[in-house]
């Protein structure tokens, strides 16, 4: 009888996360900017390239330092990221909504890029502790924007730290819901870890935050945005990645979705050198010790379990602190490990934060 009560709640909890994801509608996430294996064509020969104004060395390949000014110049790039500046704003509020069991919960409103980004916010009752809440940025996965609302999914995930004593904001990116903007993806556009950022430094600005004690939470494609923040803002401590399209942009490119029945995508050297370089994966010295957490199930369908994995080598070839949750048999959603991968996160952002 027991047994069966509990998983009857288990199975509530489900219910009410009200969550589901769709595949990402993108089979080649990241353009490549060169056709063949030969080195960049010269301007007088493809004007319009955009390899057209790279250097080459004296043999015509592309040098190291050619490759990271080119590299640099996408606005997807970690160098790109950082050359802007993320004010955020004071969060407006917009709605109250029904609390939960000790905590407020308000969809509110920021600003990132000039527009206005709605989002969800939770903050623990009774008065704050010495220095403020520690606070987690909440970045939900891939769900098509026309359909999106703000409180209709990730409702047990954000419970769970809300419940916790963590306040959460859980962004709308900009095209999502009611936020202004354009919603052009989370892998070829920098719009959605911008608003990620901005979520970030609005939370920084609130008087009942803990500013040195900000961490992330990410689901799916919000595991991608989670790690760019988190390498662009050294004051974000500490990461918790559920399922992330988290492997390098090279293997993002040749194992993601491929089309059915055409052969594997193939990267040339040249390619592949310039995919890697433009991967955050590239960057992870610079999380300088801050720790990650990876949770993923064996049966993801939607993101290979193999993404986990190879994030976890650059790690350690990296050198930098994680810990890796392997989940046998379990989906995108960790459906069948919801409570046990929740309280591992919890847990982790107790320490950390």
């Amino acid at each position: 009888m027991v047994r069966r009560v509990v998983h009857f709640a288990a199975v509530l909890l489900l219910l009410g996360a009200g969550y589901f994801v769709w595949t990402q509608p993108e089979n080649l996430p990241f353009q490549v900017p060169w056709t063949t294996q030969a080195a960049p064509p010269e301007p007088e020969t493809a004007p319009s390239s955009p390899a057209a104004t790279v250097p080459s060395g004296p043999l015509g390949e592309l040098t190291d330092a050619a490759l990271r000014t080119f590299v640099a110049r996408q606005p997807i790039s970690i160098q790109a990221l950082r050359a802007r500046e993320y004010p955020g704003s004071a969060l407006q509020v917009v709605r109250t909504l029904n609390p939960g069991s000790n905590y407020s919960r308000q969809v509110v409103s920021y600003r990132s890029d000039g527009l206005k980004i709605f989002a969800l916010l939770t903050v623990p009752s009774g008065t704050p502790p010495q220095g403020g809440w520690p606070a987690i940025v909440f970045n939900h996965g891939y769900i098509p924007p026309d359909v999106y609302r703000t409180t209709e999914r990730y409702v047990a995930y954000q419970d769970a730290f809300a419940r916790a004593g963590f306040v959460t904001l859980k962004s709308d990116y900009r095209g999502h819901g009611d936020s202004e903007g354009q919603a052009r993806g989370g892998y070829n556009d920098p719009g959605y870890t911008v608003d990620v950022l901005n979520a970030a430094a609005s939370l920084k600005k609130d008087p009942r935050v803990n500013r040195g004690r900000l961490g992330l939470w990410g689901h799916s494609m919000g595991g991608q945005l989670s790690l760019r923040a988190m390498l662009v803002d050294p004051e974000l401590k500490a990461a918790s990645l559920w399922a992330g399209v988290v492997a390098s942009y090279d293997i993002l490119a040749t194992d993601w979705n491929p089309p059915p029945g055409d052969q594997r995508p193939e990267l040339d050297p040249l390619n592949r050198r310039y995919l890697r370089a433009l991967s955050p994966n590239a960057y992870l010295q610079d999380l300088d010790g801050r720790p990650i957490q990876l949770h993923q199930g064996t049966d993801d369908e939607d993101v290979p379990y193999r993404f986990q994995k190879d994030f976890a080598a650059d790690l350690r070839a990296a050198r930098q602190r994680f810990t890796a949750y392997r989940y046998p048999g379990d989906n995108h959603n960790l459906s069948g490990n919801l409570r046990l991968a929740l309280d591992r996160s919890v847990a982790f952002f107790r320490e950390q934060l």
